[in-house]
């Protein structure tokens, strides 16, 4: 089913222009998004294929079934509720059916955990950007001799620093497992004339390895140092490592020349979505009403050119937030919507709709 066939079959209740054209802080670029809500036809509703969402390809057109879009709003869930308090100039389509859907039915204190405590995992995704931007890694990861260390002394020394210091090449190396302690080896040397004892070296392969290598020891043979495998900096190191460079190649260029271009080095419709959503969860809190169209637009327009600084939009993100959370405190909105109350809702209207179809 797609949304073509949607329309095509009038299965549409509700249609809006969402975003940052509903919220008023949309650019002469901006991009136009679609929301809205279908009802299945009835016997697709009654087989095995219930279909919860159509989308088109780039996800910015999104319409939810209506057990879909009703299960959601009892989560609170930001973007259908959003649907529910659209701006009458953002509303494309509206089936008289859907007026029984109001917003302060389905308010609740779980506002604040799908509204700040989304906002506060972006302000994390915020910080995240910014030590990806400003500590990138290197076109090549790090090899596990560069977690390598041998003790000398009382203290340490790199692998790498110590072979050229003592003049031994990691070919003509040896290394054992030391019994009871944790990534660390015995290092053997290999000073025969001919390499007779055949030690395999300290990696398989200096470049791609993700281990260290044990070789056999003869029998006598006495170490002459010690190393220590950092194990778990290595394995962190892989990981970061991976998550920069598939953020380099996910990344939307558009949105990333736009950070590097206001020099703050922070997503910043990332950031003016955090503080639109902290609001509006201050706003439900407080009122009880949910106000999608933002009147301050040029302070959030200011956050979207790059006008603050990141760690001044940060800090003010967490005072909000704090904010939030006591105003939650003191709310009297209910703990959740009634589920009873949206169930039946449900029902009525779904056979009101089937109903209207038949005749």
């Amino acid at each position: 089913m797609t949304i073509a066939d949607l329309r095509e079959q009038h299965l549409i209740l509700f249609e809006a222009v969402s975003g940052s054209r509903a919220y008023g802080t949309n650019l002469p670029h901006s991009d136009t998004d679609l929301k809205g809500v279908f009802v299945l036809p009835e016997d697709q509703f009654f087989g095995l294929d219930y279909v919860p969402q159509v989308a088109n390809e780039t996800n910015d057109e999104v319409f939810y079934e209506l057990r879909r879009f009703v299960e959601l709003l009892l989560k609170n869930n930001p973007t259908v509720l959003e649907l529910l308090g659209t701006p009458p100039d953002c509303i494309v389509y509206q089936h008289p059916l859907f007026a029984r859907f109001q917003a302060p039915d389905f308010l609740s204190k779980l506002c604040r955990q799908s509204f700040a405590e989304y906002a506060s995992a972006q302000i994390r995704k915020a910080k995240g950007l910014n030590k990806k931007i400003n500590h990138p890694e290197p076109p090549a990861r790090k090899a596990v001799l560069d977690f390598c260390y041998v003790t000398v002394g009382a203290g340490a020394q790199s692998v790498t620093a110590w072979l050229a210091r003592q003049g031994y090449e990691a070919a003509q190396c040896g290394l054992a497992k030391v019994p009871h302690l944790l990534d660390i080896y015995a290092l053997f040397v290999d000073q025969t004339p001919e390499r007779q004892h055949g030690y395999r070296g300290l990696v398989r392969d200096p470049e791609a390895s993700q281990d260290v290598l044990l070789s056999a020891v003869p029998k006598g043979e006495q170490p002459v140092a010690y190393l220590s495998f950092n194990r778990n900096g290595y394995s962190t190191s892989c990981r970061v490592f991976r998550e920069y460079h598939d953020w380099v190649a996910k990344r939307n260029a558009e949105r990333y020349e736009n950070t590097v271009q206001h020099g703050k080095n922070y997503d910043a419709k990332n950031m003016l979505h955090v503080f639109r959503l902290l609001q509006m969860a201050g706003e439900i809190a407080a009122t009880g009403q949910l106000h999608v169209r933002r009147p301050n637009r040029e302070f959030l327009l200011q956050i979207r050119r790059g006008k603050f600084d990141y760690e001044d939009l940060v800090t003010r993100a967490e005072q909000l937030v704090a904010q939030v959370e006591a105003d939650f405190a003191t709310s009297t909105l209910p703990e959740a919507p009634d589920k009873q109350a949206a169930e039946q809702l449900l029902i009525r209207l779904r056979k009101a709709f089937y109903e209207q179809r038949a005749t």
